[in-house]
């Protein structure tokens, strides 16, 4: 039963600090570079866009419009 949810992308709402999980998973994937991010290493999100980044960097060149 624990294991149902690997390799299994999960579907989330991003809020201002948290995020709620709508379906199930063990990451989700960088909307910039497509990397897996595992949910207990998400760090970084855009609530407006709700899509999440795999890192600081590229969380700020997705705000700043760069790729």
């Amino acid at each position: 039963m624990l294991m149902m949810n690997r390799n299994k992308a999960a579907k989330l709402h991003y809020l201002a600090s948290s995020f709620r999980v709508l379906a199930n998973g063990d990451h989700v994937v960088c909307a910039v570079s497509g990397e897996a991010i595992p949910l207990d290493e998400l760090r970084y999100w855009s609530v407006a866009k709700q899509e999440p980044y795999a890192s600081a960097e590229i969380s700020t060149r997705a705000f700043l419009g760069q790729k």
